[in-house]
This record gives C-alpha cells, sequence and structure tokens, in this order.
C-alpha cells in the first residue's frame, strides 16, 4: 500500500526541507508542528524565536492584547485570575507541547507565568491564524487542546466541590503525573518534579498549606508515594493513586 505522501512529509523530520531548528525540537510531532507541512514549517519558523525562561516569569498579565503565541518545548505554566480585592488564584496549569494563546480571544483571559523553567517558541499570533485558516488539521489541534482544557476544569470544579481533601491532593499528583510526561503515563511507577510549591498547591486545591502537608504525610504511610526535598515525588503504585482519588469518604 502506498503511504499517505502528506503523511509521509510530516513524519519526515530528517527531511532537507524541515527547518534544522525544527528537526531537533522536543514538540515537533506533539504539538501544533506536528500538523504542519515543511513549507508552512519554514513559514513558522522565519518568525519564531525560541526563548528559556526562568521559573515564576511572567508571560502576559490578565487583560493583555495577545500579539503572539507561543509553544511550551519544555516546563510547566501556571495560569491565574486576580480578584476585584487583589488576591490571585491558580486556575489552571499548562504543558509540553500545549500552545499558549487563544485563537478568537484578542486578549489575555488569566495571567501567565512560568512554575518551571520554561522553554518555548514564540511567534506572531497572526502567524498562526493564517496558518489555521489554510489547515484544518492545525485548526482540529488547536480546538482539542482547547477541549482537553475545559474537561480538566470541569475535573477540578468537581473536586473543589465535591471531594475530600486527600483526594484532591492524590488527584492533583496523579493530574501532574499523567501530563508532565504524557508518552510513559501507561507505567506503574513514576517519579516527577512537583511544578507548584506547598503554598501554590494549596491554593490550587482550595485547602489550607497546613492540609496540605497533611495529606502527603498520609499518602506517603500508606505506601503510595516517597518524597524528597520537598518537591521531588516518586509515585510507587499509580493504579493505587488513581483509585485514592475516589476512595477517600
Amino acid at each position: 500500500m502506498t503511504a499517505d505522501p502528506i503523511r509521509q512529509a510530516r513524519l519526515d523530520i530528517h527531511s532537507a526541507e524541515v527547518p534544522v531548528l525544527c528537526r531537533s525540537c522536543e514538540a515537533r510531532h506533539k504539538g501544533i508542528c506536528g500538523t504542519l507541512l515543511p513549507d508552512q514549517l519554514i513559514e513558522l519558523s522565519r518568525h519564531t524565536r525560541r526563548l528559556t525562561l526562568a521559573p515564576n516569569s511572567t508571560i502576559a498579565f490578565e487583560g493583555d492584547e495577545l500579539e503572539r503565541y507561543a509553544n511550551i518545548l519544555q516546563g510547566v505554566v501556571k495560569l491565574s485570575k486576580t480578584t476585584r480585592d487583589g488576591r490571585q488564584q491558580i486556575v489552571g496549569l499548562q504543558f509540553a507541547p500545549d500552545l499558549l494563546g487563544r485563537p478568537l480571544s484578542t486578549n489575555a483571559d488569566s495571567t501567565v507565568e512560568t512554575a518551571t523553567e520554561v522553554k518555548a517558541c514564540v511567534f506572531p499570533r497572526g502567524i498562526v491564524d493564517r496558518l489555521m485558516a489554510n489547515n484544518p488539521d492545525l485548526e482540529h489541534r488547536i480546538h482539542q487542546q482547547a477541549a482537553r482544557e475545559l474537561q480538566d476544569a470541569h475535573g477540578w470544579i468537581l473536586a473543589l466541590g465535591r471531594k475530600t481533601a486527600l483526594e484532591r491532593v492524590a488527584g492533583f499528583l496523579l493530574y501532574i503525573a499523567e501530563h508532565v510526561d504524557p508518552e510513559h503515563a501507561d507505567l506503574p511507577t513514576r517519579e516527577f518534579t512537583l511544578p507548584l510549591s506547598r503554598s501554590e498547591t494549596a491554593d490550587f486545591l482550595g485547602l489550607t498549606l497546613e492540609t496540605v502537608s497533611r495529606q502527603f504525610s498520609k499518602l506517603k504511610a500508606k505506601g503510595l508515594i516517597e518524597i524528597q526535598n520537598n518537591r521531588d515525588v516518586v509515585v510507587r503504585d499509580m493504579a493505587r493513586l488513581k483509585a485514592q482519588c475516589e476512595t477517600e469518604r
């Protein structure tokens, strides 16, 4: 059977037509770039800057006009909103290879900051909008990401409204474990560094700092996790951790 020439062009990352910067890119086939043909990658790369951002760097403030999009290559980004009295609430996280920016939105709907060191490709929004208009696969990939983020948001609404403190913390650890390295999400054990501090985790989960610390201790006592240096986590049994997200009553 003859291979689909369009699909083959996308798969051939060593093609001379693909920009050198893209050939070794960590997100070449996982993010929006995985939907682009070589000539489209070339057009995008002409306007792209690759940046490395330190933890706690502000990428955009809530309400800022969106002039650029960014493709996360490595690291974790946190999204937060500010209440009228100045308090901040973390409302979401984004991971590689997510696209930062909302097509059809002219302003940022949240403050965007790096939770860890982040590597990203940054490009003018007009380039992506033009490519999206001529590439249904790209438009579909971006809509898929938006749908996944909406599903995650619904999950956290349920957690904040109905789940116990232990279920929330277990769910948070499961969420991070599945997203920081999705290619290995089916492994029975996982190791990762928490992208949020304990106080940020408490803020994200609607709990106090002391409550979060107690739940970590409970999960450790159950043999589900190990914690080193306060942020380095080893999940000993992903299946048991997943079950813990629903069984505490």
